[in-house]
């Protein structure tokens, strides 16, 4: 299927040329389908460009929101979209003060395979196009009631199911889409990336000038703890991560995150908080801790949230800046991966 939320205005304006049509049908579709309409809903268009573009193939974006969960206890909304080929991914729609971040996946799947993580259980099944990324904020701006110009999505953190690095050119599409002026025109400031560190792919990311927030996902500061709940570290080791990470700063001079899941056992001691202040002390960026999500199928339990800011308070002790991350969605299976493993049967 070829989506129409796959194309920039510009390619949309040289699609309508290429048919005959005038440049004017380009806006009218590109508002439509940011809006979150399908062809047909699209009120402003001939039946007969209608008929084409179907007949060609094309639907807006290809997805629609498949079931929607709102949490009863922070109003955190989960959403389970239904993709063209009958696949699943999701997102989490989350409530700050600042404003709302929606959480996207980038692939269907995952071929990382940490430890702790629900995405992977299956392995990688495909990548999502720039599209059907961009299709998961069209969708949930407009659930909430948002439009063009009042957004309901104010940031959006790519911390989804799939790894983004992993989908490099649709993922670096995707930001440029939703960064354009005339659509959704999200800040670059206000997206987050998270990698767990390919780092080939990273350092050519670097040169792509998008200044958003890097995230990486460290989860252990020493090499055999991090190698066995996360195997890209046998390729791309700890001290690899912080150095690509530094790069990043230099470059941009933004702070970067260092992501770091809790886990009962395995690296949440007192020499596990040594290793990562060594490695991170002196350098600008702040570990944002997190209380695993308990995944049944990998069977890793979570710290608990007292030795969560005991580890904290480790750090900062150490100068390294920490925080404990808010749990979302605690009673709506926040975590990614979850829900389409339970649906997609």
């Amino acid at each position: 299927m070829k989506l129409l939320a796959d194309l920039s205005y510009d390619e949309l304006k040289e699609k309508m040329l290429s048919i005959g049509e005038k440049p004017f049908r380009a806006e009218q579709i590109y508002l439509g389908v940011m809006q979150g309409k399908e062809i047909e809903e699209i009120s402003t268009l001939s039946a007969s460009l209608k008929q084409n573009l179907v007949e060609e193939g094309y639907a807006a974006t290809g997805m629609k929101i498949f079931r929607s969960f709102r949490s009863k206890i922070d109003d955190t909304v989960k959403f389970l979209y239904s993709l063209w080929d009958g696949d699943m991914v999701e997102g989490v729609f989350m409530r700050y003060k600042y404003g709302n971040t929606l959480c996207v996946s980038t692939q269907v799947g995952c071929r990382m395979n940490c430890a702790f993580c629900a995405s992977g259980l299956n392995g990688l099944k495909r990548n999502l196009s720039a599209g059907e990324i961009l299709g998961q904020v069209i969708l949930a701006n407009a659930f909430d009631g948002g439009d063009l110009k009042n957004r309901k999505v104010t940031n959006i953190v790519l911390m989804g199911s799939g790894e983004p690095l992993d989908n490099y050119e649709n993922v670096v599409k995707f930001l440029r889409l939703v960064n354009e002026e005339k659509g959704l025109n999200v800040s670059y400031r206000n997206i987050s990336l998270s990698t767990c560190g390919l780092l080939e792919k990273f350092d050519l990311f670097i040169e792509e000038d998008l200044p958003v927030t890097m995230t990486f996902s460290l989860h252990a500061a020493r090499d055999e703890v991090r190698s066995k709940i996360m195997p890209v570290n046998k390729k791309y080791a700890v001290s690899d991560v912080i150095a690509a990470a530094k790069r990043y700063f230099e470059k941009t001079k933004r702070r970067v995150v260092f992501e770091y899941s809790l886990i009962k056992g395995v690296n949440d001691g007192e020499k596990d908080a040594a290793a990562l202040i060594e490695k991170v002390k002196g350098f600008p960026c702040i570990v944002n801790l997190i209380v695993l999500n308990y995944v049944k199928e990998r069977g890793l339990e979570g710290t608990s949230r007292k030795d969560a800011y005991r580890f904290q308070g480790l750090l900062e002790k150490g100068g390294v800046e920490a925080t404990v991350r808010r749990t979302m969605g605690a009673d709506i299976e926040g975590a990614c991966g979850q829900l389409r493993a339970k649906y997609q049967d």
